[in-house]
């Protein structure tokens, strides 16, 4: 059975409802990105951190896996499959994948601001005075900006083991997840779904369509299975 890795980024969450991390002004929902989203915002003003991320986690009870979800998820079928996705959100989960490498962290699970270690499922708000086992305050299971992403190792493992990399919903402009490309193997297909111009230097070797996740998944699938 070939492998087939898949990258996936904010794109394809924003087709079911969820507000992209940062456009192109840098702000997220009117906050700058550091203020939020970086170990300096959440020792300058942690009330406005949870916050912000509560309101995201209670926006994620409310939306639902979209068609581009699934049709990865029904790729199991055909393909030994690893989703590394850029995304906090666990819409491929729902989806019914089940191979999934969160790069960024999780919005379901918090985790001690002293060890991030200590891991637990967090689908409520979290407050001011909630604590983790060794008595620190609980933080977003998040990784932030400055922060080292401890997936990445595994990430690179398994984008030079693919037959198939395919890049769904994300400009590659957050390193060090955008790196990844430049692991796969000589003869790896790589293919890209994104409906803008990213200014990514793909080369020639990518299949690129100027496509949504959903409708690019669509137009994929098939031709997928038939690779399998």
């Amino acid at each position: 059975m070939k492998k087939l890795t898949i990258l996936t980024g904010a794109g394809i969450s924003a087709e079911s409802g969820i507000q992209t991390f940062r456009d192109g002004n840098g702000l997220w929902e009117n906050h700058n990105v550091t203020d939020v989203a970086s170990p300096e915002g959440w020792q300058k003003d942690r009330v406005l951190v949870l916050e912000f991320y509560n309101q995201r986690r209670q926006q994620l009870h409310e939306v639902e896996p979209n068609n581009a979800h699934r049709l990865l998820a029904e790729l199991e079928k055909y393909f030994e499959v690893q989703i590394i996705t850029q995304n906090i959100d666990d819409l491929h989960e729902r989806a019914g994948s089940s191979n999934i490498l969160h790069l960024h962290g999780e919005l379901f699970k918090s985790c001690s601001c002293n060890n991030k270690n200590l891991i637990y499922e967090q689908k409520e708000d979290i407050k001011i005075g909630d604590k983790a086992e060794d008595g620190a305050q609980l933080r977003p299971f998040i990784v932030w900006f400055g922060e080292e992403v401890p997936l990445m190792k595994e990430a690179a493992k398994q984008a030079k083991e693919a037959d198939i990399f395919l890049v769904i919903g994300t400009s590659l402009q957050v390193y060090p997840a955008a790196g990844l490309i430049h692991d796969i193997k000589d003869d790896c297909l790589l293919i890209v779904i994104n409906p803008n111009e990213t200014g990514f230097g793909y080369g020639q070797r990518a299949v690129v369509m100027k496509e949504t996740a959903t409708q690019g998944m669509k137009l994929l699938f098939d031709k997928l299975v038939d690779l399998a």
